[in-house]
């Protein structure tokens, strides 16, 4: 099976190299057939949905199947939903780290703002790490994200030559200075 976003890519790219009249045309043909494949695919939705919620909430979990429902606007549970199970998800990751987040909203741009809180360790590095955690969950269940904004990631702090600078503890000395 194709991979969902390989499969956009490609087409993207097959559209690109076209110009002209030529372009307008295969533009138009594949606004068709997804409009066309998505009205099927939306009284599926209805058919389904009617009878029997949990399996569409099942089929609504495979990668292809999600992408699908999302591209159409059909996915049984909304944007927010998604991304607050996703961040559910999320949150033991962050918690072994002293950390959470909390989702602050969507803009009409389609930019998830989230609000990274505790102190993961006081770890720049950790706090980065998690940041990219909650970006490729969110990402993962809800495509249509634009873009995923974390406040409160702590940049990570740098020396000579760009290199990350190590903590330094006060060491206690045995002898006495005088």
């Amino acid at each position: 099976m194709a991979d969902v976003d390989q499969v956009g890519e490609r087409i993207e790219r097959l559209l690109s190299e076209l110009s002209g009249k030529d372009a307008e045309l295969a533009e138009d043909l594949v606004h068709t057939l997804l409009e066309f494949y998505g009205a099927g695919l939306a009284r599926i939705v209805d058919v389904v949905g009617e009878a029997n919620r949990p399996l569409l909430d099942r089929l609504a979990e495979d990668d292809h199947v999600r992408g699908l429902l999302v591209l159409h606007d059909l996915h049984p549970k909304s944007t927010h939903e998604r991304v607050t199970e996703a961040l559910d998800k999320v949150r033991p990751y962050l918690g072994s780290h002293a950390g959470d987040v909390e989702f602050v909203g969507i803009d009409d741009n389609g930019v998830l703002r989230l609000q990274l809180q505790g102190t993961c360790d006081g770890c720049p590095s950790s706090t980065v790490t998690a940041k990219y955690a909650i970006e490729r969950m969110v990402r993962e269940v809800a495509p249509e994200i634009s873009d995923v904004v974390v406040e409160g990631v702590v940049p990570e702090e740098t020396g000579p030559g760009g290199r990350p600078l190590l903590p330094l503890e006060a060491l206690e000395c045995p002898v006495e200075v005088r």
